[in-house]
């Protein structure tokens, strides 16, 4: 099983996303102005568009202190479950943004390639190669600082700030390329490079979108995780078996519904007690789980009868 996520209020995750997030916007507007001016300076079409795609990171960093700041707020009569699911429409238009970032690099690209006049294409100075140098090594950087936090956290918006992040990094590696090729003496090598670096930004962005949608459709948690929800239940005292299991991921939250089979002859009060040993037991070896439903089902199996059967005792789980 994965490790827990740090588990912290919704004030202390709004005051960490807001810190890595600021640190993000301050390195990319940087970044992006010093990109821009070598681009120019050096007639780099690829590094001018590195550049474009590092300013997009700052709108996308803006976006996840909203949607962070949004999600952290309590619970209220409109949202009795909570505002968690905000973070995933903050890493859904950061999946956009990313895309049409991308899709405009394409398009210039694929205009310089269509043009055909490649011998008049301008070659790229060398302060262009510099700067593409630079730009993979803070990138790079970037990514991994944001990414330890999103993990941390369990944050789907950071996690998609942190991709943004290394899909600049790569798309600075293909810009690196196609400046040195164009250097050699093949100028379109600088266009195909930005034409490269937009199938990049694409795949990032795809895969920051699926992540999202399968938080915001009540997608089932990994089925390790599962697994090992059926064991903690299994192993209470008092609890026969595990009828039904249902999961579902809400934000970075898991919702969990369980039905367990106890003694039909114990009282109302005692089914009621095995009921809360398992809810506890669960909320304290699950951080993620912020909500339990347990209901308890009669079994003619007495506790004395499946005591010598404990050891095989296996959950089962009903879709």
């Amino acid at each position: 099983m994965k490790n827990h996520p740090k588990t912290c209020s919704p004030a202390e995750f709004e005051r960490v996303a807001t810190k890595v997030s600021m640190v993000s916007i301050v390195g990319n507007l940087i970044l992006s102005v010093f990109k821009a001016l070598a681009g120019v300076i050096a007639h780099s079409g690829a590094m001018i568009s590195d550049a474009v795609h590092s300013a997009s990171d700052v709108f996308s960093s803006i976006i996840v202190i909203i949607g962070v700041r949004i999600s952290a707020k309590a619970s209220d009569d409109e949202h009795p479950y909570g505002h968690e699911r905000f973070e995933c429409v903050a890493a859904i238009v950061l999946s956009v943004v990313l895309f049409l970032t991308g899709l405009m690099i394409g398009i210039g690209a694929v205009r310089n390639i269509a043009g055909g006049d490649y011998q008049n294409l301008t070659v790229p100075g060398v302060l262009s190669l510099a700067a593409a140098f630079i730009s993979i090594i803070v990138k790079e950087a970037m990514y991994w600082y944001t990414r330890s936090y999103a993990e941390r956290y369990d944050s789907s918006a950071l996690m998609a700030d942190a991709w943004h992040h290394r899909s600049d990094a790569l798309s600075s590696v293909g810009a690196l390329i196609g400046i040195a090729a164009a250097r050699m003496g093949f100028p379109v090598m600088d266009a195909v490079a930005s034409l490269v670096i937009c199938f990049f930004i694409a795949k990032a962005a795809y895969d920051i979108f699926k992540d999202a949608i399968d938080k915001m459709v009540d997608h089932s948690c990994e089925k390790e995780t599962e697994a090992a929800l059926l064991d903690c239940a299994s192993s209470q005292q008092g609890v026969l078996g595990v009828d039904v299991l249902h999961t579902r991921v809400f934000g970075n939250k898991i919702y969990v519904d369980i039905e367990i089979s106890a003694d039909s002859s114990l009282s109302l009060a005692e089914g009621h007690q095995i009921a809360e040993q398992v809810h506890t037991a669960i909320e304290q070896q699950f951080p993620k789980v912020k909500h339990i439903m347990v209901h308890v089902n009669p079994s003619e199996v007495s506790v004395a009868a499946a005591l010598p059967e404990q050891s095989e005792k296996t959950a089962t789980k009903n879709s």
